[in-house]
């Protein structure tokens, strides 16, 4: 099967609409009766990914150039630097033209392995570029590397939904220059792409753009994890690796399948756990709980090696509690009625900043601490950010005319904190305070100092809220009239025009 350019269409650009969907692609093969006795056999009783039409007509394959695509967004396979040679990089760059090389040089700089960063599409028909680095693949650290690769697809992925895209076309991340084996990376990239595609509905169509060396292994793996009829589906049950990964299509390996720790060195650094206080329904006493007691717990004796008194394994079985506790509150969240929180209106998300980056605000006028039930209050926290925490994130709070009757004990936001996993930590990019009062610099000084080190470098107060705009489009920016009328008579008309340099505010804490 070879994939042309649409007769009729200018090739200078492509628009998905016209490239024909993997449900329409005919069913070539034959294959083999598997009768009832032989049934054992099969690696799975039932199709792990059963048959989905719909999921078939959001697929399309591309084996032309990439730059062509008129999309959200391309996805650009490339290095720590950003600067790969590779052909699909070169004809991203080429197109793009010198200011997607200024816009790396001056806000992006470098991309970690595993992660992904967005830039503009500049010169190309897409609208945005995810850059991601996939990983060096050595068979002595096969499990990093397969680990690695799904992060790729998968924060691409969710990067997109974070950014509210529709199309995206997706090269091959797994490079052979970088010894990754072709059909396991396919593996990788299909299992991942079907589970998310599976839990979100915000993708309508994912390209993948491949290269005539992979075309071959797709076409004989596509219909293993996108089954065209029940035929295939019934097909894949012997045709499927045992190992398809676990419910994002990430690797498993039996031996590890414990309760995964966060970061057990984020504890030894001033962020160790702290019991919920007696207000929260969700209190645990750990003394009583069968978890804390660990009676023929394997993972006690795989992680504490029957030695109690080891400090590093007594922190981390402290994570493992913090993470299921987190866990049950996540579950509450998601079934529970939180419309008298969420009506309130005090916290959402407003849009992305400038570099796609969600961005979560809250007013901190309309929250009122004295009167709300402050658990729900924190089950819709997680309700909210639980999804958005996944990636790169900023916070806007809003002090703007915040009264006292407003503010939540610091007891209760240490205990909020400490019970939130390192994920909400480490993915949260900036906290601006808007419209700081000395008292806030001085408590915020005093809280990031003694009770949330890993983000105080990450907070920075802004007396007006043009200081946003250096950060995210004002069209991106959702904040009550109040705030901006406030603001004017503090600050004047001094908003960000596209023609304006302003200059950054301090932003010392």
């Amino acid at each position: 099967m070879r994939l042309m350019e649409p007769l009729g269409i200018a090739q200078d650009i492509v628009e998905p609409t016209v490239l024909k969907r993997w449900a329409d692609y005919p069913n070539q093969h034959r294959y083999t009766d598997y009768s009832d006795s032989v049934r054992e056999t099969a690696h799975h009783a039932i199709s792990p990914f059963p048959y989905q039409p719909s999921l078939n007509n959001k697929l399309a394959l591309w084996t032309g150039d990439i730059s062509i695509l008129q999309v959200d967004a391309v996805v650009n396979p490339t290095n720590e630097t950003m600067d790969d040679n590779s052909t699909t990089c070169q004809k991203i760059f080429s197109r793009a033209g010198s200011a997607l090389k200024i816009e790396i040089f001056n806000e992006i700089k470098e991309c970690r392995t595993g992660e992904v960063r967005v830039t503009q599409g500049h010169g190309l028909p897409a609208r945005f570029i995810i850059h991601t680095v996939g990983p060096v693949y050595n068979v002595k650290y096969q499990t990093a590397a397969q680990n690695t690769l799904h992060c790729c697809y998968r924060n691409v992925l969710q990067k997109a939904r974070e950014m509210g895209l529709r199309t995206i076309a997706l090269p091959v991340i797994n490079s052979i220059r970088r010894n990754y084996p072709p059909d396991a990376g396919a593996h990788i990239a299909l299992r991942t792409v079907r589970r998310f595609l599976e839990q979100y509905d915000s993708l309508t169509c994912v390209i993948f753009v491949l290269e005539p060396c992979d075309l071959g292994i797709y076409e004989i793996l596509l219909p293993l994890y996108f089954p065209r009829n029940l035929a295939e589906q019934d097909n894949a049950c012997w045709q499927l690796p045992n190992d398809i990964g676990g419910m994002d299509g990430e690797p498993l390996l039996p031996d590890r399948q414990i309760r995964i720790i966060d970061n057990p060195q984020h504890a030894l650094h001033g962020d160790d756990t702290v019991e919920l206080s007696s207000q929260l329904e969700t209190s645990v006493n750990i003394g009583e709980h069968a978890f804390a007691q660990m009676q023929g717990d394997l993972d006690r004796q795989r992680l504490l090696g029957e030695r109690p008194a080891d400090p590093l394994a007594d922190i981390m079985l402290k994570q493992m509690q913090h993470k299921e506790r987190y866990e049950r509150l996540l579950r509450r969240a998601k079934t529970e009625d939180l419309t008298e929180v969420s009506g309130i209106g005090c916290l959402y998300q407003s849009g992305v900043d400038r570099q796609g980056r969600p961005v979560v605000v809250f007013v901190g006028k309309w929250f009122p601490a004295s009167k709300i039930n402050l658990d729900k209050a924190l089950l819709y926290l997680i309700q909210l950010l639980d999804p958005i925490v996944k990636g790169d994130y900023v916070i806007a709070y809003f002090h703007t005319l915040t009264a006292s009757s407003n503010y939540p004990s610091l007891h209760w936001l240490r205990e909020v904190y400490n019970v939130l996993p390192y994920k909400y930590k480490k993915n949260l990019k900036h906290f601006y305070i808007i419209h700081p009062t000395f008292w806030t610099k001085m408590m915020t000084w005093w809280f990031t100092t003694f009770m949330a080190p890993a983000i105080k470098q990450k907070v920075h107060n802004l007396p007006g809220v043009e200081y946003l705009y250096e950060v995210m489009p004002p069209d991106q920016l959702e904040i009550p009239a109040y705030i901006t009328e406030y603001d004017m008579t503090i600050n004047g008309l001094r908003y960000y025009q596209p023609d304006q340099v302003l200059s950054s505010p301090s932003t010392s804490t």
